[in-house]
C-alpha cells in the first residue's frame, strides 16, 4: 500500500449497482486498493450489498471478511456449518472469506456493509464513531470513512469541513490527524501492511 497525497470524497450517488450472479441482490463498492483491482487481485475492498434474498454467499479464498447490518432485520449466517446471527444494526462481524457460508434473511430484505482484506497483505480495524473522535493516519497507512446514518464532518490538515451524508465515504491517504463529528453513525475502517 503506497501513500499519496490526496483527500478524495466518495459519494454515495456515483456508486453503479452490480447485479450479483445469482440474482440475490446488488453490491455497490465504495472503495478498494489497488484501484481498478478486480475481486481476484484486490489488497483491500469496501462496499454496500442490498441482500433481496436468501443463498450462499460467493467464496474468497485468502480473504478475511468483516459485515456490519446497516437496514433491515438481519440475517442468518451459517458459517462452515455454524449459525450467527446478524440481527442487531451497526455491530460488525468478522468470518473467512474460504468458510462455506449461507444466509437466511430474517424478516426481508436488508443492506449490510462489507470489509474485505486480502490476508498476509492488509489488515483492517473496523471501528464505528457515534461522537466526536480522532482519526489518526500514520505514514504508509490508509483510513476509510464511511457514513451509515446521518451526517458526518470532517477536519483535518488537507480539508476543512467537508461534510458526508448517508453512505458518502472519504479516504484518507495523507498522513496526519483529523477529527471526525458524526450526526448518527459513521463507520471508521483503518488499513495496514500486514506484518
Amino acid at each position: 500500500m503506497t501513500t499519496s497525497e490526496r483527500f478524495q470524497v466518495l459519494r454515495a450517488g456515483e456508486r453503479p449497482a452490480t447485479a450479483w450472479l445469482n440474482g440475490g441482490g446488488v453490491t455497490r463498492e465504495v472503495a478498494g486498493f489497488p484501484v481498478g483491482a478486480g475481486l481476484d487481485a484486490f489488497d483491500w475492498r469496501v462496499s454496500l450489498a442490498d441482500v433481496a434474498s436468501a443463498g450462499p454467499f460467493s467464496p474468497f479464498p485468502g480473504i478475511d471478511r468483516v459485515i456490519t447490518l446497516v437496514e433491515g432485520a438481519g440475517m442468518a449466517l451459517t458459517v462452515d456449518g455454524t449459525e450467527q446471527l446478524v440481527d442487531a444494526p451497526f455491530r460488525p462481524f468478522a468470518f473467512s472469506g474460504d468458510a462455506t457460508t449461507d444466509c437466511r434473511l430474517l424478516a426481508g430484505p436488508v443492506v449490510d456493509f462489507n470489509v474485505m482484506t486480502r490476508r498476509g497483505r492488509v489488515k483492517a480495524a473496523v471501528d464505528l464513531a457515534t461522537t466526536a473522535t480522532t482519526v489518526d493516519v500514520p505514514d504508509g497507512s490508509t483510513a476509510l470513512l464511511v457514513c451509515l446514518v446521518g451526517t458526518a464532518t470532517i477536519h483535518g490538515a488537507s480539508v476543512d469541513g467537508v461534510e458526508l451524508s448517508r453512505y458518502d465515504a472519504a479516504l484518507l491517504d495523507t498522513p496526519g490527524t483529523y477529527e471526525l463529528r458524526p450526526d448518527g453513525t459513521t463507520t471508521v475502517i483503518a488499513f495496514h501492511t500486514a506484518p
